[in-house]
């Protein structure tokens, strides 16, 4: 109970409240279903009188058993829930990136080529610079007269390069425009907001997590990473609910192993008397209703054959 209220200022009150209530509640029950059990009748119809007990026994056991498995496998569903939450938060960003991706298909293929060209004209210029280089300062090349100065195919060579640069830039400041652009989508979109939690803001998640959520990681915790049955943590789990469950059973179970005592004769004996009595008194009620009958018939009679003297 104090799991149901766990939390508000009043959860300690409140679970000792409704516990006891719970406790009286079955407490009764169990009083009631267990001395009603005939022990003169048959096995089978004594076990079919304790089916609904051991029915409930076993839901409550069930129910019972839930808090505690949670409470005891506290550190293992935190991080099984860290797990969980950094991989939806994964999912969702991988979600909008391809649905943002279809959205602008046409404006993110522009800016591939576009960067894909400035790279291209990078490296093209950056290996003309040193062939210039190689020009000027006499390194003999396949491509290069070997000649030291600043001759007439360096000057052309470095104009070409000018050029090229100046049309880098431009290719530069297009590549921007488009970066810019894109990123802007990306903040009207939200994809700039959305990024993987940090560890603080695992904690916090994991401490305020609900009860479906702890339910969920609690029964994640049966299952490996590699998809495989963790037995022992399964055997663990299972064992906790079937001791809940037995010692909800217990009172029966003890009632239906036990022989029949003196408690159970005098509980026959009264029964006896009170089904005699009541036979009896139904005999009673109904020799009277008779003798009643027969008078009033008798009155009725006499009522009706001096009413026809009469006339």
């Amino acid at each position: 109970m104090y799991f149901v209220f766990k939390g508000d200022a009043t959860a300690l009150p409140f679970a000792f409240l409704f516990g006891l209530i719970w406790g009286l509640a079955i407490f009764n029950m169990d009083r009631y279903i267990v001395s009603s059990i005939n022990k003169s009748a048959s096995t089978g119809k004594q076990l079919l009188q304790a089916t609904p007990r051991i029915l409930l026994a076993i839901m409550i056991g069930i129910v019972i058993s839930r808090p505690l498995e949670l409470k005891i496998f506290d550190k293992e569903i935190k991080e099984r829930l860290k797990v969980t939450y950094l991989n939806n938060q994964r999912s969702k960003i991988d979600t909008l990136n391809a649905a943002f991706g279809n959205k602008y298909k046409i404006e993110l293929a522009k800016l591939k080529d576009a960067k894909a060209q400035r790279d291209s004209m990078e490296s093209a210029i950056k290996t003309d610079r040193q062939k210039l280089n190689f020009e000027i300062f006499g390194n003999k090349t396949s491509e290069t007269s070997g000649i030291m100065g600043y001759g007439p195919y360096a000057k052309r060579k470095e104009a070409e390069l000018k050029q090229r640069e100046q049309d880098l830039d431009t290719l530069s400041t297009g590549v921007r425009k488009l970066e810019d652009f894109v990123d802007g989508r990306k903040q009207f979109d939200g994809l700039m907001s959305e990024k993987l939690y940090t560890s603080k803001q695992l904690d916090s998640l994991t401490s305020i997590a609900g009860f479906a959520d702890r339910n969920s990681a609690l029964g994640q915790l049966s299952i490996r990473p590699d998809g495989k049955k963790d037995v022992n943590t399964s055997l663990a789990i299972t064992f906790i609910g079937l001791l809940f469950i037995f010692f909800e059973c217990l009172p029966v179970f003890v009632k239906l192993m036990s022989s029949r005592g003196p408690y159970d004769r005098s509980v026959e004996n009264i029964e006896t008397a009170q089904m005699y009595e009541s036979d009896k008194d139904k005999d009673y009620e109904i020799t009277v209703i008779d003798g009643v009958h027969d008078t009033r018939v008798s009155t009725e009679i006499n009522r009706r054959k001096n009413a026809l003297n009469s006339n």
